[in-house]
């Protein structure tokens, strides 16, 4: 990253740098007009000598101090070709990388340290703050609005054609490394541990029973024997109510459809249950250990993972649903966004009224961050390092010199003073030294 300044800021450094200058430009020619004055006639009295050798001493001392305090400051940024002196200037430039360890390990020891990370969450309680910022509709409206920012800008980065061959290709390296047979065995493992797959079976029967309740269920059917009768048996639909015989047949159906699905329901050792206890066990165990099985789930795998026509399906699937997201992402009403908001405010209101959820997640935001502390100290710390090496030393002796240069020329300018008033207060001691002794001025 470049570090040069501009020329308004190279401007008001100049500036800075021109004051203590003028100081020392008119504090020497005060010292040449002193020795100067000296030596013609008109000062030849004792209070001319006097006041114009106080003069001379104080303007010399003054030019010592605003040279030495020069050489100090402008020793900090810039290189002095002075013999056995010239190693020791441009200190900030010839120690960079230094200061940029010294700094990293600043912050790392200072800022990012466990107890400084946990005492910032103890402090301002994120729980809470997020709780108080999320149930202002503003904020949540904020939210819902950013998150569609974000997804439309990241839709917008995968209509990228290499980007859409790379999720492809890394969707056909997982499916590699996926056994599919395994993977399936372990799921209904899950599934059917502690007879959780019979309270879906529970579930889906009750649904199916609600189906058949249902008019259009029972039209369907109906209409269903119709046509098995017109197709299968013509002469024998001619003859026969075909639509008495379609309405009887579909509430007979329906019904027994029902009793069947309720006996299963209500009865936990129905034989169908058994049955269906078996055939999950079955192919737990088959999918698990039966080559056959673990053949076929191979042939599975590898046509998903490389048939053009899947591969073609899922592209064109990706692109109907990008297009469809973009299209509301654009609309100012979006539905993503308003969800997004109504989520933000319920999770506002949640936090807020529950304060032993916020504690909870305070206390678990302090542990967390007290774990990670070392990670995020050692990466910004390395990352302060890293950055400073790769500045240009110049551009970063001048940068420093902008930040607190122009307060370093002060130093300047009270070294003259200092160096004057020291001048001053030497010369009036050795006088009345020289008073008191009896010696001449």
């Amino acid at each position: 990253m470049p570090l040069l300044l501009t020329d308004a800021q190279q401007r008001l450094l100049r500036r800075a740098k021109l004051t203590p200058l003028l100081l020392l430009l008119a504090v020497a020619c005060m010292f040449v007009l002193a020795s100067w004055c000296l030596g013609q006639p008109f000062a030849q009295s004792r209070h001319w000598q006097l006041a114009l050798r106080c003069l001379r001493a104080m303007t010399e001392a003054g030019m010592v101090g605003a040279l030495a305090d020069w050489f100090a400051v402008a020793a900090l940024f810039k290189h002095i070709p002075i013999p056995w002196i010239s190693r020791h200037t441009a200190i900030i430039p010839r120690n960079k990388d230094r200061i940029g360890e010294n700094l990293a390990v600043f912050v790392r020891e200072r800022f990012l340290d466990g107890e400084s990370l946990v005492q910032l969450v103890r402090t301002h309680q994120p729980a809470d703050k997020l709780a108080q910022w999320l149930k202002a509709p503003a904020n949540a409206e904020l939210l819902g609005h950013q998150v569609a920012r974000l997804a439309a800008a990241a839709l917008a980065t995968v209509q990228d054609a290499q980007v859409e061959r790379f999720i492809k290709l890394a969707l056909r390296t997982l499916l590699g490394q996926i056994d599919l047979s395994q993977s399936l065995s372990k799921v209904l493992t899950v599934l059917t541990h502690n007879g959780r797959h019979q309270v879906l079976l529970a579930q889906a029967l009750d649904k199916l029973v609600e189906l058949l309740h249902e008019a259009e269920t029972r039209t369907l059917i109906a209409q269903t024997i119709a046509h098995w009768l017109k197709t299968e048996h013509p002469l024998k639909e001619k003859m026969l109510p075909t639509g008495w015989l379609s309405d009887k047949g579909s509430a007979m159906i329906a019904s027994s459809l029902e009793h069947l699905l309720d006996a299963i329901a209500d009865n936990p050792s129905h034989v169908l249950r058994a049955k269906f206890d078996e055939t999950m066990q079955e192919w737990v165990e088959r999918l698990a250990e039966d080559p056959a099985w673990h053949a076929k789930g191979e042939e599975v795998r590898r046509y998903l993972q490389h048939d053009p026509a899947v591969g073609q399906y899922v592209q064109e699937l990706w692109q109907s649903l990008r297009a469809s997201l973009q299209a509301d992402l654009a609309n100012e009403h979006s539905a993503m966004a308003r969800n997004v908001r109504g989520m933000g405010l319920w999770l506002g209101k949640s936090l807020a009224a529950d304060q032993a959820l916020r504690s909870s997640l305070n206390t678990r935001m302090e542990l967390w961050v007290k774990e990670l502390a070392p990670e995020i100290s050692q990466f910004f710390g390395t990352h302060i390092a890293d950055t400073v090496k790769r500045w240009d030393a110049r551009e970063l002796g001048e940068l420093i010199e902008w930040n607190i240069g122009r307060d370093l020329q002060y130093i300047r300018i009270n070294g003259t003073l200092v160096g004057g008033l020291i001048g001053f207060a030497l010369f009036w001691l050795g006088w009345l030294v020289n008073h008191l002794g009896g010696g001449s001025v």
